[in-house]
């Protein structure tokens, strides 16, 4: 089971360090991961601390941040290459605090919900099996992991997958990763019930 100890950076933050066994990240300035899809640009500079992993896996990280600028973001990644990732997490987008998750297999797919605005503190767990991947989220208020895409992805034996964070609009975004794991597959069933 991976920790946060044990990440490595694609493209490092401005300032990260390890707090009271949570990992603080301060990101860099203008800082994305996108492909092309409606706003015709290509970014590959966000920041991803990753472990790489066989097979399926779930992995899991709260995420604690103060949402200020447009499109402030933090949460899961995983990415085969520059071309082929997801990323999910929370994202500020029209004053509020929004569930974003992007599909990017050459071409970046974005969906996003809205979430409480207390809910600057989040779980999320992203699970892959075969070609499917399954993200989740869990409030502290929750009693129930919450579904929010169950996507493909094209299979590889080996991928890279671990936190992420990104301020398109700025520098200094601050994000606490606190209880990061990397484990086995959870059960593929979808519903409690």
């Amino acid at each position: 089971m991976a920790s946060l100890h044990e990440l490595s950076w694609f493209n490092a933050p401005q300032a990260s360090e390890i707090r009271s066994g949570a990992l603080w990240v301060k990101t860099a300035d203008h800082t994305d991961f996108w492909r092309g899809t409606f706003y015709d640009f290509w970014r590959d500079t966000g920041h991803f601390g990753y472990v790489t992993v066989t097979g399926d896996f779930s992995a899991e990280v709260t995420v604690d941040a103060r949402y200020e600028v447009l499109y402030d973001q933090a949460g899961l990644m995983m990415r085969q290459s520059e071309a082929h990732w997801i990323k999910a997490g929370t994202e500020f987008s029209d004053g509020q605090l929004c569930m974003s998750v992007v599909v990017t297999n050459n071409y970046s797919d974005w969906s996003m919900q809205p979430l409480a605005s207390s809910a600057n503190a989040l779980r999320l767990r992203l699970t892959r099996h075969g070609s499917a991947v399954r993200i989740q989220y869990l409030r502290e208020s929750d009693k129930r992991w919450q579904l929010v895409r169950l996507a493909y992805f094209p299979p590889t034996e080996n991928i890279d997958v671990g936190v992420m964070c990104c301020s398109p609009e700025r520098a200094g975004f601050e994000v606490t990763f606190r209880d990061f794991q990397v484990g086995p597959a959870i059960d593929r069933s979808l519903h409690d019930e």
